[in-house]
């Protein structure tokens, strides 16, 4: 290394000896039967060495920040009841695909198939279990094949497993990976080869290190360059006990892991020195294919678990400007995507559905004087409110437990429902306005009869106060007044 500017900076944001640290990188010590020997790296395995570094970093800070925000938002019932949002990109599919979009569009296939099977799979259950006659349709969109393709499934062997096989392996390299591959699937070799249920997903690819599968949204083409490297990251012993035994607590934290160690010593040799020692991790050596089918295996598991609702976000144009519409990419999203078999399923089907006792609650309302007072069985309720309001029979279908509409029924029952109540409203707050309004009347007409009784008694006081008769009537009686207190004290 002829400047280790750079490498004295990473060590100080580390917290690690620089010296350690080049070694580990530069000239790592690895085991060669009971003797440890000093290795030579090239350039290129040190720059790998420092991606899988710069990765390694990047996985286990977002797995630690991760979990430090599920503790700080833990609640003893989050676990039983949560509301969580899953945000994916969709299929990944360029001029050049590597390693990593294969990871890509194998979780996109998994999702793909989780959301089929609620689509289209349990609706189509869901009406058997009603009783409801139905012609199950096959949309052909079993992805089970290019999923077994890619992973291992039972006796079959999947892309991912042989990947890892030649990630093993002392001499094996891409070319020799794409060569089994092609060696597999490509050419029919064998009777077990040839009923493996994802080999119509195969084809060889045009480059010489490459391959071609199809997924649900299209063929994708994937160059194997550098795929066993990408596949191994890996960071040798030396580097990692550098790192655990790290000055700075959360660097130390993140390869905990590594700090168990147990040391075997040569038994011609008691002394305790490291070029000695044999350090032994816990947990063996995992590939990056493993560690993804594992977390993508609890994933799949955790979203079984719940109540899904997808939403799908389509995008209008690659520009990024408004009021443009990319006809073609929105119609090959909504392909890609799983929409148009949708629409297709809810226009043969019936997506709508309502439990017996909720229709009931929501639109009796609708027909006044159908259900008599009391218990009445759900479905019978059903039935006689549906002859009232005039449905024709394909337009819905009655359940064990529920009842089923086609798309639309139910909003055009909203729009009656509602132009019901706004009816009922408006005529309560008719009287409601009517009643306030008369009161203010009665008012107002009150207080014009009160000042016209008023302004009469003012006149004739007016016409009175001058006449001497009147005067000698006051008079008297305010004398027979004065006398009357007068007799009474």
């Amino acid at each position: 290394m002829p400047d280790a500017a750079q490498a004295e900076r990473v060590c100080h944001l580390l917290g690690i000896p620089i010296a350690e640290f080049t070694r580990a990188v530069l000239r790592p010590r690895a085991l060669a039967g009971r003797e440890w020997v000093t290795q030579a790296r090239t350039r290129q395995q040190a720059v790998d060495e420092l991606s899988a570094l710069c990765k390694t970093l990047y996985e286990k800070s977002f797995g630690a920040l991760v979990e430090r925000i599920n503790r700080a938002l833990d609640r003893p019932s989050s676990k039983s009841t949560f509301i969580g949002v899953l945000d994916i990109a969709g299929f990944e599919i360029f001029e050049v695909n590597g390693y990593e979009q294969l990871l890509i569009n194998y979780t996109n296939e998994k999702l793909q198939q989780f959301f089929n099977h609620h689509m289209f799979v349990l609706e189509q259950e869901e009406y058997a279990r009603e009783g409801i006659q139905w012609d199950y349709v096959n949309f052909g969109l079993d992805l089970q094949p290019t999923i077994d393709l890619i992973e291992s499934s039972g006796n079959t062997i999947g892309i991912l497993s042989i990947l890892d096989e030649e990630c093993i392996m002392p001499k094996a390299d891409d070319r020799t990976f794409t060569n089994k591959l092609n060696a597999m699937w490509a050419v029919n070799n064998s009777e077990e080869e040839l009923h493996h249920p994802g080999k119509g997903k195969y084809e060889p690819s045009r480059f010489d290190q490459g391959f071609i599968i199809q997924h649900y949204a299209a063929k994708v083409e994937y160059r194997t360059d550098g795929w066993l490297e990408k596949n191994k990251d890996p960071l040798n012993d030396n580097l990692t006990r550098v790192l655990a035994a790290s000055s700075d607590p959360y660097i130390a934290s993140l390869f905990a892991e590594f700090s168990d160690q147990v040391s075997v010593t040569n038994g011609n040799n008691s002394g305790l020195a490291l070029g000695r020692k044999r350090v032994l991790k816990k947990g063996a050596f995992r590939t990056v294919a493993q560690r993804h089918k594992e977390q993508l295996s609890s994933l799949m598991q955790q979203l079984r678990s719940t109540q899904p609702h997808f939403v799908r976000c389509i995008v209008p144009n690659t520009m990024k400007k408004p009021g443009r519409m990319d006809v073609p990419l929105v119609l090959d999203q909504l392909r890609c995507n799983g929409v148009l078999e949708g629409i297709r399923i809810a226009r043969l089907g019936y997506p709508n559905r309502l439990p017996f006792v909720e229709f009931r609650q929501r639109y009796e309302i609708l027909t006044p004087g159908i259900l008599p007072r009391g218990y009445m069985d759900g479905r019978e309720a059903c039935r006689r409110m549906v002859a009232a309001l005039e449905l024709e029979d394909t337009i819905f279908k009655l359940g064990t437990s529920k009842i089923f509409f086609k798309a639309g029924v139910l909003a055009e029952l909203e729009e009656r429902r509602d132009a019901l109540l706004f009816d009922i409203f408006s005529r309560l707050q008719a009287m409601a306005r009517m009643f306030t309004a008369r009161r203010q009347v009665k008012k107002i007409l009150n207080r014009a009869a009160a000042v016209k009784t008023i302004q009469r008694n003012a006149r004739v006081y007016g016409d009175l106060r001058e006449w001497p008769w009147w005067q000698l009537y006051t008079k008297v009686n305010m004398t027979s007044l004065i006398n009357s207190i007068f007799l009474h004290r």
